[in-house]
Parts: structure tokens; sequence; C-alpha cells
């Protein structure tokens, strides 16, 4: 049988009485492994969570209609540039300029001051509850509520920081503003 390769199937039957005790329990002990190994799913690791992302495990809240349409304004502003300020697209939006503005425009609420001012206004909510198009409010300037985002969903939200100099995403988990979360607010039901 040339150019064919036969393979042929063995059988090795090895007589216990054959083997060393020592042998026969290694023997044993690594069938009894293969077949563990076999009959076990694995588990992932913890996933360690730092302070200030949410915490929960249970499904993420369904976004309100006001609430998805200001999340999706907010992504329409993606690279928008940063001043201080701010108040419209066309001059450049600060964190409080770029809210206000989403609002007013996505949901038709007036909403204005700086990001403590509007820290005072809405409704406080766990961070565990936050749905797409609540509000994320940070102490970045060592003073309360210095910064705000608009949460997206997944433990991201968008913001208009001074660093970058454009509106951009940030996950809630980033080591920087895990440190710095105080509060989630909401203005929809």
């Amino acid at each position: 049988m040339t150019g064919r390769v036969r393979i042929a199937s063995m059988r090795m039957a090895v007589a216990p009485s054959c083997l060393s005790p020592l042998a026969a329990r290694c023997t044993a002990v690594c069938a009894a492994l293969v077949l563990a190994a076999c009959s076990t799913t694995p588990t992932a690791p913890p996933i360690e969570r730092l302070p200030g992302a949410p915490q929960s495990q249970a499904p993420a809240l369904p976004a309100t209609e006001n609430g998805n349409e200001v999340a999706l304004y907010a992504l329409s502003l993606i690279d928008t540039g940063y001043r201080f300020g701010g108040k419209n697209p066309s001059a450049g939006l600060d964190c409080s300029g770029m809210v206000s503005y989403i609002f007013g425009q996505a949901a038709n609420y007036r909403i204005s001051g700086s990001a403590a001012d509007i820290a005072r206004q809405g409704r406080q909510i766990d961070p565990s509850q936050l749905r797409a198009g609540d509000l994320v409010f940070f102490n970045t300037m060592n003073r309360p509520f210095s910064h705000v985002g608009i949460y997206l969903g997944d433990g991201r939200f968008v913001h208009a920081p001074s660093t970058n100099g454009k509106v951009h995403i940030t996950r809630m988990d980033n080591p920087y503003f895990s440190r710095r979360f105080e509060m989630a607010r909401t203005y929809f039901n």
C-alpha cells in the first residue's frame, strides 16, 4: 500500500497486579483528575470592581424614552471641543454646558447652572439603578459635584473634560473617575 497511511487502533490492557502500588495509585489519581476535569465547568475569577462603579449584578434597567434620546444626542456630540463656560457645540462645551444643551435639545428639559447646581436638581438614585440618560457627578476639583456626565449604559458615560479638550466617553470604573464618583441623579421616571 504505497502512498497510504494505515492507522490501527491499539488497546492496551494492564492488569492491576502488574503495576506497583505507587503506579496503580498514580494511574487511579490521573484517571480521576481527567474525569473530574471533563465533568466540571471552569469558573471565571471574580471581577474586582473599583469604588464608584455600579456594583449591581442585576440586569440593566431599561432606559426611558427621554433617557434614550439624551444618550443618543450625547453620542452625536463626541469630539466637540471643550471650552470653559461653553453652552453650545459651535463655541465649545464644558461639562455642565453640555448637559444643559443636550437635555434642552433632546428632552426639552431646562437645566442650568454649574455641575453643583445641576446636582441639586433631579432625583438621587443608587448607582446600581443607573439608566441611559441619567447624570453622574464627580469631585474632580477638590470640591463636591465639580464635574458631571451623562450615563450611557454598560458602565460608560459621556462628558466634556477640560483635560482631553473634547467631549468623549469614559468608563465608570476608570481609576481616576471611580475614586471621584459622588452621586447619580435622574430626571426621568
